[in-house]
Parts: C-alpha cells; sequence; structure tokens
C-alpha cells in the first residue's frame, strides 16, 4: 500500500516531502524540469516503501495512505501510479 498525493497539493508543491522521503520516490524535485509544469508533486507508488515520513512534513496535508484517502481524492491514486507508468516498463 503506498502513499498518495492528492488535491490540496495542486499549485502549492511544497517539497518538504521529497527532503523527507528516504528512498526518493517523490517528484518532480525543484531542480526537474516537470517542476514548472506539473501542477502538483507525485509518489511513486512502486518505489514507495510505506514509511510515512512524507506525512507530517507536508504543510496542506495532501498525503495519505492509500487505503485512508477521502473518498473524493480516490482517483489520485491513479493520477499518481499514471504519472510513473511509463518509467516501470
Amino acid at each position: 500500500m503506498a502513499y498518495v498525493i492528492a488535491e490540496p497539493c495542486i499549485g502549492t508543491k511544497d517539497t518538504a516531502c521529497v527532503d523527507a522521503c528516504p528512498v526518493d520516490c517523490i517528484h518532480p524535485r525543484k531542480d526537474e524540469d516537470a517542476f514548472t509544469t506539473d501542477t502538483q508533486l507525485y509518489i511513486d507508488p512502486v518505489e514507495c516503501i510505506d514509511c510515512g515520513a512524507c506525512v507530517p512534513v507536508c504543510p496542506v496535508s495532501a498525503i495519505f495512505a492509500q487505503d485512508d484517502l477521502p473518498e473524493k481524492w480516490k482517483h489520485f491514486a491513479e493520477i499518481n501510479a499514471n504519472h510513473y507508468a511509463h518509467s516501470h516498463k
């Protein structure tokens, strides 16, 4: 069960979660081109080790365990996974 970044991140993109992640599974980083074009940050569900380090550092409470995603944001699990779909082929 991976963690998922949901709607509150859109337009915020605070990278405290990127810095807290021990396995570097949250992108885009500030030094990546996609940081300026993507509307939010994403957690790679394959690389995520479910440690939860990102959850308390998010200033907008946008990160949830997949099983705890609020119903209105359930589709963000797919949005996060789709962001990485091309890189795991």
